[in-house]
């Protein structure tokens, strides 16, 4: 399927380099992801300024078979309740070459991103749908249905990649994690930062920053936020994580544990 990197080290070859040229240029943006080892955590919400009272809550459920034979396949299913807002819901393919959807990105919900962070990077396809505030409660408490949370074109696209015969009703529900999102505006940057703190059950946690910027100045904008976070004393060379995966491979053990079967090995 292509589009997709990872390296040991914090640089990017020049050929990954040529890589992503290549896919953010028929990418619709490109977001910048990074990690924050724990023991950072206070330093990124002084050198961001960031006031944790000011954080939007949210709740994320993951959707898959307890095996994550869904996530196997490249394809992620999550919805979100938010704090003040609407829920809403995604069902991403990655990797992805955008030429494999060209027929899908006639639809206005259809986003392709190049995700870059420290030593990789992934390109997606997300399908993207809003719902009403109750929705997904709804669902997690067993009244509603998995498959009632999606759009018409959001099961399609669903259809199309998935696992054949595994149909959305068919997945279990992966979650909540709890997630604080914060916006941040360094007067050093020209662009917007999200730092956001993902509380997985076990007390653990995972801190990602991101920011994203128009194709054309990707790499611009990625050499401006590390510079910054380098003036900062941010160590940003730490082998990153992934909030996805992370969630995925929780939930994925806790139900195997509850069933008596083994946990899946670990999407890639």
């Amino acid at each position: 399927m292509g589009a997709t990197s990872h390296d040991s080290s914090t640089r990017l070859t020049d050929a990954q380099v040529g890589e992503v040229l290549a896919l953010a240029k028929d990418a619709d943006s490109v977001e910048l992801k990074l990690t924050v080892p724990d023991s950072y955590r206070r330093q990124a919400a002084t050198a961001l300024d960031i006031d944790p009272l000011d954080a939007q809550i949210r709740q994320v459920y993951f959707f898959d078979t307890p095996d994550l034979a869904v996530n196997d396949v490249g394809v992620v299913v999550r919805a979100r309740r938010v704090q003040g807002r609407g829920d809403d819901t995604v069902v991403k393919l990655r990797p992805v070459v955008p030429a494999d959807v060209q027929e899908e990105r006639a639809s206005d919900n259809l986003v392709v991103e190049v995700d870059a962070m420290p030593g990789g990077f992934v390109c997606s396809a997300s399908m993207k749908g809003a719902l009403g505030p109750k929705a997904v409660k709804e669902v997690a408490a067993g009244r509603k249905g998995i498959g009632t949370l999606f759009s018409k074109e959001q099961r399609q696209f669903y259809r199309a990649h998935a696992p054949e015969g595994v149909e959305l009703d068919d997945l279990s529900i992966l979650g909540p994690i709890t997630v604080f999102k914060l916006k941040a505006r360094p007067p050093e940057l020209s662009m917007r930062v999200v730092a956001e703190m993902w509380f997985y059950p076990d007390g653990s946690r995972i801190v990602e920053l991101s920011a994203k910027a128009p194709p054309s100045e990707a790499f611009q904008a990625a050499a401006e936020l590390r510079a910054f976070l380098a003036a900062k004393g941010l160590d940003v060379t730490d082998e990153q994580q992934t909030k996805t995966k992370t969630a995925l491979e929780f939930f994925s053990a806790e139900l195997s544990a509850a069933s008596g079967t083994e946990p899946a090995a670990g999407p890639g």
